[in-house]
């Protein structure tokens, strides 16, 4: 009866071990699953994070191609208009996405930022900026849609994130991290 007693011991035991096994591994992948939920959206490629808030975007009322934008140039280095459908909000996730990376900015930094080579014919190239009107209307559309707002730092003035744009990021980032995971699983 005792050896009976002592081997019931070693399985309840055993089972115990397991269970704690099972304990710890679950414990670990929510963990995974936690830091997963809290990634950083610019570690992730910018191009995946930028394509997949343009979808998110699109489902925002407020944020919509003005009448004037499929005739539009992005600058005066550009030669034609964009010939993407959908590249106004491409256009608005990237600039909330370099809101998001440089913090306070304004309307200047942006079309310095969107800007290219304007070719010259036979002169020498030289920078031009970006179209100014372009980014502030999509700077006014994420700032009505609530995710970006105006903001004054010391003498600097300019616009940054809200909570709201940083969850969507976060969860773009998220996407775009799983959908690269699947893609290299293929």
């Amino acid at each position: 009866m005792a050896e009976a007693a002592s081997a019931e011991a070693k399985a309840d035991a055993k089972q115990a071990a397991a269970e704690a096994k099972q304990a710890k591994e679950l414990a670990r992948s929510e963990a995974k699953a936690a830091k997963a939920e809290r990634l950083d959206p610019l570690s992730v490629d910018p191009s995946a994070l930028i394509m997949l808030l343009a979808k998110e975007l699109k489902s925002f009322p407020d944020i919509k191609p003005p009448e004037w934008a499929k005739f539009a140039k992005t600058g005066v280095q550009k030669e034609r208009p964009p010939q993407e459908a959908d590249w106004w909000h491409a256009r608005a996730a990237a600039v909330l996405r370099s809101v998001a990376k440089l913090g306070l900015v304004g309307t200047a930094k942006l079309r310095t930022k969107y800007g290219g080579k304007h070719s010259r014919g036979h002169k020498a190239e030289r920078f031009a900026k970006g179209s100014g009107s372009v980014i502030r209307k999509a700077l006014q559309q994420l700032e009505k849609a609530g995710l970006v707002k105006q903001a004054v730092k010391g003498v600097h003035k300019g616009r940054t994130i809200t909570k709201k744009a940083s969850q969507l990021m976060s969860a773009a980032a998220v996407q775009a991290v799983k959908k690269g995971q699947d893609g290299q699983r293929a």
